[in-house]
């Protein structure tokens, strides 16, 4: 059987034309690995109102949070178990977010014993319920994992600094804008992963901080 998301790709690169090059760039740029890393090192910094020891809180949360499952996922692709670094196919996105689903887990359940900031923590549970709702509806839909990603970055950097934050607002288009151009998602797909990362980002950031 011909597996549409490898037919999605083959015509978008097929077809070059105007922008390919920036969808590509910022889809590197806003990958979840790449926002993941640095919102959990900005919220651990704050959460120890900038001092460094909230760096090295943040900095052990994104070993658990992003190093890990990327590690993974790239052994992945060596091995040709994965087609690429962002794992395109639906079919082969349950076991890496099954895998990053423990690696959080146990990273949250480590922050808790040394004693993490209540945000960090917060903030890794948030990833933790984020993951299960990707692993659900990656059993059926190919949901914007970046797209989900990129609003719930958002989403708790407007809990954590405020309202001045939703100036960042048009780069959440740019986002889905890449995802669709390079023929990875429907526009469908971008809103639901924005409105779902978004929902859980926010909910469980704020109540657990």
């Amino acid at each position: 059987m011909v597996d549409r998301d490898l037919v999605a790709d083959d015509v978008a690169a097929a077809r070059p034309g105007p922008g390919l090059r920036l969808a590509r760039i910022v889809t590197e740029l806003t990958a979840p690995a790449v926002l993941v890393s640095l919102l959990t090192v900005v919220i651990g910094w704050h959460s120890a109102q900038g001092r460094l020891s909230g760096v090295g809180w943040g900095l052990v949360a994104v070993v658990f949070a992003s190093l890990l499952p990327m590690v993974y996922i790239v052994g992945g692709v060596r091995r040709g178990r994965l087609t690429d670094h962002h794992v395109r196919v639906r079919e082969q996105r349950r076991i890496p977010l099954l895998f990053g689903l423990g690696s959080v887990a146990a990273g949250l359940a480590l922050l808790a014993v040394l004693g993490a900031p209540r945000p960090v923590l917060a903030l890794v549970a948030a990833g933790l319920v984020g993951l299960v709702v990707a692993v659900t509806v990656s059993q059926w839909w190919k949901m914007s994992i970046h797209s989900a990603v990129a609003v719930g970055t958002l989403a708790v950097l407007l809990v954590t600094f405020g309202v001045w934050v939703l100036v960042a607002t048009p780069l959440l288009g740019l986002v889905g804008w890449s995802r669709v151009r390079l023929g990875d998602h429907t526009p469908a797909q971008v809103l639901a992963g924005g409105v779902l990362g978004g929902l859980v980002a926010a909910v469980v950031f704020t109540v657990l901080r």
